[in-house]
């Protein structure tokens, strides 16, 4: 075994023990967030629910803001790349400074205005919560669909954690890496209790974002219902880096839940406590990823 490769081991083993740690206090306050989504949103401690029916933070669905495309098209520039700050499954992703001084976070793709779009909209834009990302509303004019959120200008978590600027990286000390985990649990927790439940769907350290204090948003809830069984992400060269947050039921037979939420919670801790994709190989000769080593950590352990 190389020094190197025999660092990673050891550094991955020790880790354990530490994610362990994290895991612990998140979940806990995953459940304790859920405890108090029992009650009532007066503080009653008697929830009332008919017997049988699904318990949960009642959502009161709300009509979400529909903006126009020329405000829009103002907003970014007429879309200028300088504006364009990525790309993700729905589309291209555009920064937007509203006529009100509001910063936005644009996500721009071609499609043919429904109602569907609109109902699951104010849905999701019902959804509010500080470790949540808000949407804001939406655009449906010239075969293009938007959706307007909140913009959250410190960018993602795996930005921080593996991305080009060292700087970031330096940024992300242990406190701020434990108050993201614990943050990312109650935005989870959040959808989980609501009723219906919200299935994340695609929860990944990207969809992770973090603002000036270093306060977890989880981003893109419920984005994947915006997406049929055939569309896919644009181009990425990452799909390995996606696919390795979704749990095996997921894989095979697109079964998502809150277990699978969980799993994926579990990938964005190893990398939160890491610093590295769980998709990354330890050595150039090696096909062992992170997750695998720690799987294999793991079983030694016991």
């Amino acid at each position: 075994m190389s020094v190197t490769l025999a660092a990673i081991f050891g550094a991955a083993a020790g880790a354990v023990a530490l994610m362990g740690i994290i895991f612990f206090l998140s979940w806990f306050c995953l459940y304790r967030n859920r405890s108090v989504s029992r009650t009532s949103e007066t503080g009653s401690s008697e929830p009332s629910v008919q017997p049988g029916r699904n318990v949960g933070i009642e959502l009161s669905i709300r009509e979400a803001r529909r903006f126009q495309m020329e405000e829009l098209s103002l907003a970014t520039k007429n879309f200028s790349d300088k504006n364009l700050i990525g790309e993700g499954k729905f589309g291209e992703v555009y920064k937007g400074l509203l006529q009100d001084g509001m910063l936005v976070a644009i996500k721009k793709r071609p499609g043919a205005p429904t109602q569907e779009f609109i109902d699951e909209v104010c849905f999701l834009a019902s959804i509010q919560h500080r470790n949540l990302v808000t949407l804001l509303g939406y655009c449906q004019e010239n075969n293009l669909q938007f959706l307007i959120y909140e913009y959250i200008p410190n960018g993602s978590v795996s930005i921080h954690l593996y991305g080009p600027s060292q700087v970031s990286r330096q940024k992300l000390e242990f406190k701020h890496r434990l108050s993201i985990a614990l943050g990312a649990a109650k935005g989870l927790a959040h959808l989980h209790s609501l009723s219906p439940r919200v299935v994340h769907k695609d929860f990944k350290t990207a969809n992770v974002l973090v603002d000036e204090d270093f306060i977890a948003k989880v981003a893109d809830a419920g984005l994947r219902n915006f997406l049929g069984r055939t569309d896919v992400a644009g181009p990425s060269s990452q799909v390995t880096a996606d696919e390795i947050f979704l749990a095996s039921e997921v894989k095979e037979f697109r079964r998502f839940s809150e277990k699978s939420d969980v799993y994926s919670f579990g990938v964005f801790l190893l990398e939160l406590v890491s610093g590295r994709e769980a998709s990354s190989s330890l050595s150039p000769d090696s096909s062992q990823d992170l997750v695998e080593l720690m799987i294999k950590c793991m079983g030694k352990e016991r």
